[in-house]
């Protein structure tokens, strides 16, 4: 018994003395964030709704 807690507390010591280091670098370079947005649906959205005022307010257009 006596040996099984003699052994226990040397490792526990031997762990002890390891220990882990954290470091946080800053980049040299800025952040970029690349965001692809489609605001192409948008636009023909709001193109069909002028185009569709249009003629319905012109129709003698075409």
């Amino acid at each position: 018994m006596k040996q099984t807690v003699l052994i226990c507390l040397v490792a526990l010591g031997s762990l002890a003395g390891c220990t882990i280091k954290h470091q946080v670098v800053p980049s040299k370079e800025p952040m970029t964030f690349n965001i692809n947005v489609n605001i192409d649906q948008v636009i023909r959205v709001r193109l069909d709704k002028d185009v569709e005022d249009l003629i319905a307010n012109n129709p003698d257009l075409f």
